[in-house]
Parts: C-alpha cells; sequence; structure tokens
C-alpha cells in the first residue's frame, strides 16, 4: 500500500492529508489561533478538589478549568517480574503505544520527581493534593465540547523512536511489533543504552523503532534526556505568584506529522508552502533522514487539496450519508453518548439469494466503516447496525473483515461479537474532536436537533398563543402576527378559516407581517 501525505498551509490553519493509494484515510487540522494543547506541559494550579469524584480541577491559563482524576496521577511503580523472555507490552503500555503513535496525543505515563503531590502511598485525591497548590500536568486530551482539557501527571515525551517516561522503570514495547527477535533486540539495546547513558526512568520503543540501528536509538536517547532536562530547568524558573505557566509546548502540526505520521512505505510528502518546506526539511535531516528525498514543494496555481480530491472528500465526510460502490448506503449519526452507524441494501439487488445480497453489502461495508472511522476521527461508543444475517459463517467473516480494516488505525478499538440483531458494539480511543466537531457547530435554526418544526406546527402555536394574550390582556384592539414568510404564507392560505373564527372569537382583528430574518419556528405577537 502506497502513502502519501499532503501539508496544505494557509494564513488561517494548517492541514495534513494521509493518501492510501490516492484515497484520504486520515486529515489533521490546526487552527493557528486556536492551537491544540495535548502533549503541552503547564505548571498550573488546583483549583477545586472533588473528593465524591476523586478528581480535582486545575488552572492551566485556559478558558475552562482542566480535569485531572486520581487515576491518572504518580503510582507508586509495580515489582518487576521475574521472567527471562521478553512479553509483550501489558494494558498500560498498549494504550501508551496507541496514543503515542496517534499524530495529537502525547501518551499518560509517570510522574516526574518535580511534580508537587503527597506521598504515593496515599491513594485519595485529598490526601494528594489541596487547592492553591501548584502541579506539574501534562494535556492528555483537548477541551471537547462543554468538558475541560484531560490532565495527567504523568508525563511523557515522544519522539521518533521512542517514549521517554521520566519517572518510571518500565523498557516497553510496542504490541505493533513483531517477532520474538526483534522485541528482544530492542529490548537489549535500550536497557544497555540506558545504562550507557545513565538515564533514569523507562522507555516505550514505538512501532517506527522496528529495525532501526542502534545509533538512531542512541541519538533519541540523547535528545529526550536534553529535552527533560530543559523542562526542569523551566519548571524551576517559573514565577510563583504566576497561578499557571506553559512549560513545554508540543510541536506544530507540520513537524509532528513528520515525526509521528512518516515511514518506511511513505512515497512523498507534498508541501505547498516554501517557509514549512524549507522547516520540515530541516526537521527530516536531523530526525527522519530517510524521508528527507521524498519531501517536494509544489509550486502548481491550483490548490494541492484540490488536485487530489481532498476538498470533495472533506465534504463528503461531513454528511450523514455515505454511498457504497454497490449502491447500498450507510447513515452515520454522531451524539453525544455514542455514534451509530446504519447499514442498509439501498439500490444494490444482488445476485443468488437475499443473503447473499445482504452479505456482500455488508463486506462491503465493513471496508467503508473503517475509513470512515479515521477519517472523521469518531470516537467513544460506536454501534454498527448491520443488516439482518441468517448464516453464521456470514456474521463471523463480517467480523473478522471489520477487524482486518481496523488494523490500520492508529486508535485503540475494540470490538464485540455479532448480535442476533446484526448489531456490533465497539468503542474507539477518543482523544481530540471529531472533524465534525472541528469544522462544524450546532444549526442555529434547530439547536442541534437535525429537524424543525413544520409550518403548520407553528401556526396552531400561533394560535394558542393569542388565546392567552387575549385572556391576560383586555385592552389589545389589534393582534400583529409577525413571523417567518413560510408561516404568514400559511396563515393566509390554508389555515385563514381558522384566522377568521378567531378573529369572530375574540372580537379583535389578527394582522401579519413578515420578517425575513426569523427562522421558520421564530414569531411574536405584537399587542395594539
Amino acid at each position: 500500500m502506497s502513502e502519501e501525505l499532503l501539508i496544505n498551509i494557509s494564513p488561517m490553519e494548517s492541514r495534513v492529508a494521509v493518501l492510501d493509494n490516492g484515497i484520504l484515510g486520515e486529515i489533521y487540522i490546526e487552527r493557528h489561533h486556536k492551537l491544540g494543547l495535548v502533549g503541552n506541559i503547564y505548571l498550573g494550579t488546583v483549583v477545586r478538589v472533588l473528593p465524591g469524584m476523586q478528581a480535582a480541577f486545575v488552572d492551566i491559563g485556559q478558558s475552562r478549568t482542566a480535569f485531572l482524576h486520581v487515576n491518572d496521577m504518580q503510582r507508586e511503580p509495580r515489582p518487576a517480574a521475574k521472567s527471562s523472555k521478553i512479553e509483550k507490552a501489558d494494558d498500560e503500555c498498549t494504550i501508551i503505544e496507541a496514543a503515542a503513535d496517534d499524530l495529537a496525543v502525547t501518551p499518560p505515563v509517570v510522574s516526574t520527581q518535580n511534580t508537587e503531590v503527597m506521598p504515593v502511598s496515599k491513594t485519595l485525591i485529598q490526601h494528594r493534593l489541596h487547592e492553591s497548590q501548584r502541579i506539574l500536568v501534562q494535556v492528555t486530551k483537548d477541551q471537547l465540547g462543554s468538558k475541560g482539557a484531560r490532565l495527567t501527571t504523568n508525563i511523557s515525551l515522544p519522539s521518533r523512536y521512542l517514549v521517554y517516561l521520566p519517572s518510571s522503570e518500565h523498557i516497553g514495547i510496542s504490541q505493533r511489533i513483531d517477532g520474538e527477535e526483534e522485541r528482544s533486540r530492542l529490548k537489549t539495546e535500550l536497557t544497555s543504552l540506558m545504562q550507557t547513558v545513565n538515564l533514569k526512568g523507562g522507555l516505550i520503543a514505538r512501532t517506527a523503532a522496528e529495525r532501526v540501528p542502534v545509533d538512531k536509538l542512541e541519538e533519541d536517547i540523547y535528545y529526550l534526556l536534553q529535552l527533560w532536562r530543559t523542562i526542569c530547568a523551566r519548571r524551576q524558573e517559573t514565577k510563583p505568584n504566576q497561578s499557571s505557566e506553559l512549560i513545554y509546548q508540543e510541536l506544530s502540526l507540520p513537524l509532528r506529522s513528520i515525526r509521528d505520521l512518516v515511514h518506511a512505505g511513505t512515497e512523498k510528502v507534498i508541501i505547498d508552502n516554501v517557509q514549512i518546506y524549507e522547516q520540515v526539511r530541516y526537521f527530516a535531516k536531523e530526525f527522519v533522514p530517510f524521508v528527507y528525498d521524498r519531501i517536494v514543494h509544489y509550486t502548481a496555481e491550483q490548490s494541492l487539496f484540490d488536485v487530489h480530491r481532498v476538498e470533495d472528500d472533506l465534504r463528503d465526510a461531513l454528511k450523514r450519508r455515505v454511498d457504497l460502490k454497490s449502491g447500498g448506503y450507510l447513515i452515520i449519526d454522531q451524539t453525544e453518548a455514542m455514534t451509530t452507524i446504519d447499514v442498509n441494501t439501498g439500490s444494490f439487488v444482488g445476485g443468488r439469494s437475499l443473503e447473499d445480497t445482504v452479505y456482500k453489502t455488508n463486506l462491503e461495508a465493513t471496508h467503508a466503516i473503517a475509513r470512515q472511522l479515521r477519517l472523521r476521527n469518531l470516537g467513544g461508543i460506536i454501534i454498527l447496525d448491520f443488516i439482518d444475517m441468517l448464516e453464521q459463517q456470514h456474521k463471523d467473516d463480517i467480523l473478522e473483515s471489520l477487524q482486518s480494516q481496523l488494523v490500520q488505525d492508529y486508535a485503540k478499538t475494540k470490538i464485540t461479537q455479532v448480535s442476533e440483531l446484526g448489531l456490533v458494539e465497539m468503542t474507539r480511543k477518543r482523544t481530540r474532536e471529531s472533524l465534525g466537531q472541528q469544522l462544524c457547530e450546532p444549526c442555529s435554526t434547530c439547536q442541534g436537533r437535525g429537524f424543525v418544526k413544520t409550518a403548520e406546527t407553528v401556526c396552531f402555536e400561533i394560535f394558542r398563543e393569542i388565546m392567552r394574550c387575549a385572556r391576560t390582556y383586555n385592552s389589545p384592539k389589534k393582534f400583529t402576527v409577525v413571523a417567518h414568510a413560510a408561516v404568514i404564507d400559511l396563515l393566509l392560505t390554508s389555515e385563514s378559516d381558522t384566522v377568521a373564527d378567531l378573529e369572530y372569537l375574540l372580537g379583535r382583528v389578527i394582522t401579519f407581517d413578515v420578517e425575513n430574518l426569523y427562522t421558520q419556528e421564530q414569531y411574536d405577537i405584537v399587542l395594539d
């Protein structure tokens, strides 16, 4: 599979598109006036401790206080297991690696000695934190909707091949690296390098570290060590009277994309801005030299994203309906609690039998679902409503196909079996806003419901409001209805008899004015 990175820079934003065989697979957007916080390290101030939730709110200088749970705080190190075998990373390492390989996420790890917390032997948050306490924290999730950013005191620093854990003694290997021989080599070399450099802490070998020579790993370790020393120095230089201060800021989106997304299968990195092109080449020469000659400066007049149909794919990614080549389609609905994806046969009539038609549609849908999850960055609980299948073998095939398609997904996913109703429950790690949340806002007309009241419904509301006003106020001689054109038109045509009956009943005149700035649900009753 060939892969290309397109980096589009404008005065307003930076965008990185990942193309798989010429098809948009992922999109990352960073607005210049609203930079992401994930990976940033702050010296914050605890503003409130909630023992009932075992959590605290921390001021890091943003519009909303950030959230810190006791489970995201420093823990006592576990005793090392006595085993000569190199086992795959445990669940904690899996989470770390999944986050580290995500472009916008710096993974949670173990805290530093400079974090001002109470002794780790006390597990209750009220024993570890108090109001007005200054604490070193790292952002793991950006602000999502009305929720503040998510924090951890488990600081981590990613590089090209490694993730440095300043206060951990753990050495882990990415689960994506197969082969015991390679895993054993990385474990041995990292252990030896840490002793040579006298590096205190732990390391996680990222997926990109597979078959990387020891000298490159050593360069990464020296880079991370120097970075950590710089952070510690800045921490000591902070002003005591400041409630919050940024200690370390993550790389910009173009540089993060080179660090986190580029791999041996990346054929080209195309950039349409000469200044960013030079920055990326300098960064790649230092940290990712194998991709240096693959970086291309795009100079044509036509937009880079238009040439590769990225803009069209982005517009389609905001629609509810996703058409399949066979004639079937998906309906994707995103809510606060979960996302539902419904599979439909549409115009696809298949061939031999109904079961065969359903099976082929569901099989094609697994490919589209996996792509849409990555492209739209859908996270949390996801319910997949496949078309009902009778044969168990078909259900197993659908599940296997879905799992194989999700192998390329950087985010951690978990899938259940296909139920009797054709439902599959799954979760996908949510670390940043979805594409729809980034690019859209609730409709001002429907307030995010997705529908508006009919003109007829609004007419009946107006009638009830006029009768309410007539009972409340005795003085008005005339009622003037100010509403949307569609509502006024209905009142003067099909509802004209009701208006006449109401005028006779109340003994008052009712007139109408059109207000073009009103939505269909808006209206006013003016008393004259």
